[in-house]
């Protein structure tokens, strides 16, 4: 098996046989993403975290004895943004795009990727996608180009359900409020899929515009009247933050279940209102086995905070892509876009919350989750308060997957 490097061990990424020539071309890989805006600490999380894994790989030796390159676009936080951006990255040489904040601007560079490839072989671009889990990239836009390395609603929403009632803190009334595009549709869906799993009845259920609110309290309001004992949102960035807020301001009572509880600055904004919620997230250090704690303590030291949010998602992806490196032949020279989609197909790692592997039917990253509380018994403290995140739950990827879904029609080139 190959097995998760973790810092202190020599990542292997000697990566690929043949030698380096004078002749040999870099790999280039382009972080596509929101860097500035309302919703650029998302995107620079992302950042973190591929910078963190490409210098391990260029420290190890790079890929054909050539440093991999990493190369920054800013899609300013829109679809159209990123489809310039994708445009300019093609132009400078990028075969492999890196991109996670918005399942909107997911669901337009997997498109866009896609044709390029119809109408340029020989320069294919794969989409290393780190965070976009809208349901559709691996339902009816799946393809071959594409590889999804986070969960999605489905599996998040389960993985939820399931701690909390563990936790015997789910009730029996859940209101659902979510962002009103294709993952906040997607996680309302699998809110209302999981009542019998959960043992609970959707009271309510809202869709809001996506970072365009300033003033959640009028929902927060709506949310208390429904007389739900839990709050399940998939809500992210901005529209977390400010619904915490709110709630905290409106001094709600209903526990909150969510998928990005961990996102810096939102136990500071809710403050004693996080107590006692929960969040399905892919990696608390005191949920794992002895890597995880040195993970934790190294990324700290090369990125000044520990990681959270979509950082570990992230890592342990590319973690996965540097494995396939490792494993895929430089063909004169360069590297083969279709060779490594297919050897990323079969690649498995372990991670510090265990397995982890691609799913080659669908392209969906088979992998942990952890289910966590927010708790002042928590080993590890954030955003300056006295509380962290307590884990009550660790599903492996086999617990925590989520069937094919049957729109996915997989075309592979030849």
């Amino acid at each position: 098996m190959n097995k998760f490097s973790l810092p202190g061990i020599a990542m292997t990424c000697a990566l690929a046989a043949g030698g380096a020539t004078a002749s040999a071309a870099p790999v280039k890989i382009g972080l596509v993403e929101t860097l500035s805006g309302p919703q650029a600490s998302s995107g620079q999380s992302y950042r973190a975290a591929v910078r963190y894994v490409i210098d391990e790989i260029n420290a190890a030796g790079g890929w054909n004895g050539e440093p991999v390159q990493l190369l920054e676009y800013d899609n300013q936080g829109g679809p159209s943004g990123a489809a310039d951006k994708l445009k300019a990255a093609a132009a400078d040489g990028v075969q492999i795009v890196v991109q996670g904040a918005s399942s909107a601007i997911g669901g337009q560079i997997t498109e866009d990727i896609r044709k390029h490839n119809l109408r340029n072989p020989g320069k294919e671009m794969v989409y290393i996608n780190m965070g976009a889990e809208a349901l559709e990239l691996t339902g009816e836009k799946c393809n071959f180009y594409h590889f999804r390395f986070a969960g999605n609603a489905q599996v998040r929403t389960k993985s939820l359900v399931e701690g909390m009632k563990k936790a015997n803190a789910l009730g029996t009334k859940v209101y659902a409020i979510n962002q009103n595009y294709s993952w906040g549709q997607d996680m309302q869906q699998a809110i209302l899929d999981n009542q019998k799993l959960g043992g609970y009845t959707v009271v309510d259920k809202t869709l809001h515009d996506v970072n365009k609110i300033q003033d959640f309290s009028p929902y927060v309001a709506k949310i208390a009247a429904s007389g739900a004992d839990t709050v399940m949102t998939g809500n992210w960035s901005n529209d977390l933050l400010l619904l915490m807020k709110a709630s905290k301001s409106g001094g709600l009572k209903a526990r909150y279940g969510t998928v990005y509880l961990d996102q810096p600055g939102n136990l500071a904004n809710a403050g004693e209102l996080a107590e006692g919620s929960f969040v399905a997230h892919t990696f608390n250090a005191e949920a794992g086995n002895e890597d995880a704690e040195k993970f934790l303590q190294d990324y700290r030291a090369k990125t000044g905070h520990i990681p959270v949010f979509v950082e570990p998602q992230t890592v342990f992806g590319m973690k996965m892509v540097a494995e396939a490196l490792k494993h895929t032949q430089p063909k004169d020279g360069a590297l083969n876009v279709n060779e490594l989609a297919k050897v990323m197909e079969t690649t498995r790692i372990s991670t510090p919350m265990g397995e982890m592997s691609m799913r080659a039917s669908d392209h969906q990253a088979q992998l942990p989750m952890v289910v966590s509380t927010v708790s002042r018994d928590a080993r590890h403290k954030v955003d300056g308060t006295d509380m962290g995140f307590k884990p009550v739950l660790l599903l492996d990827a086999e617990q925590a997957s989520t069937p094919v879904q049957p729109s996915c029609k997989m075309k592979r080139p030849g």
